[in-house]
């Protein structure tokens, strides 16, 4: 048994950043031809790119800011024209920010995380389901976090952001479900990505005491999940959310 998605095409938001990468590569490797999406960093997006092409994939990037309706739609044309149709979405894609208390969080970064989590999510939904719903299938994949169920001090911004983008992902399954279109999320625990390795900052005994499996978990097996979730070896799964965090939440 394996990951099979020859002759489809993925969609990745997010993907030239730690996590996006991974996820891109291994659609990739999987067989999918995989829509590049970035904001700013164009070099890792075209890096990404050459990766995956010089492996005998195809790919393509595109720069789109996520959150805007106009640059979605531009983004929907330009990945048609390049590849075709998404048979996968996955919405990985977050603002970043500086935490703190939520009596003292900038009320800005409420509407930045809503805007990048959730509306987001919704702009993409209109972007892409309608040719999922026309074909009869689809993955529609959201990266959530395990922050959403821990709703640690100082993580107000995010974790209710996220909370909502579980409730949207809930509904959305059940409106296109019966379209044979599969709507899930994957919650990652605090992972360790490229980053991690090459600063040496891969051990946090802080965190790793409060998971079951005594560890963080890596990129790929976050990429793992992601990749099931998008074949269709899960094709009777949809409205859930799975952590993939060793334990640290437990559903």
């Amino acid at each position: 048994m394996e990951i099979n998605l020859s002759g489809k095409i993925a969609l990745v938001t997010g993907a030239s950043g730690e996590l996006g990468r991974v996820m891109a590569q291994t659609l990739a490797s999987c067989g999918a031809a995989v829509a590049v999406q970035y904001l700013k960093n164009k070099t890792g997006a075209e890096e990404l790119v050459r990766k995956i092409t010089s492996q005998g994939g195809r790919a393509f990037a595109v720069q789109a800011d996520i959150t805007g309706e106009q640059s979605v739609a531009l983004m929907r044309s330009a990945v048609r024209d390049a590849l075709g149709n998404p048979d996968i979405v996955v919405n990985n894609a977050v603002s970043q920010y500086t935490w703190t208390s939520i009596l003292q969080q900038n009320t800005g970064d409420f509407q930045n995380q809503f805007e990048s989590c959730i509306k987001q999510s919704v702009l993409t939904a209109k972007a892409f389901l309608p040719a999922m719903i026309e074909k009869g299938a689809g993955r529609f994949i959201g990266i959530n976090t395990e922050c959403s169920a821990l709703c640690e001090a100082n993580s107000g911004a995010y974790a209710s952001a996220k909370r909502g983008m579980d409730g949207l992902y809930r509904v959305l399954a059940k409106e296109v479900g019966a379209q044979g279109i599969t709507v899930n999320q994957v919650a990652p625990g605090w992972t360790v990505s490229n980053k991690d390795r090459q600063n040496h900052s891969e051990i946090a005994p802080e965190y790793t005491r409060k998971v079951p499996l005594a560890r963080r978990g890596t990129d790929q097996e976050i990429a793992n999940v992601v990749a099931f979730l998008a074949s269709g070896l899960a094709s009777f799964i949809t409205g859930v959310c799975i952590p993939v965090s060793g334990g640290s939440v437990m559903v």
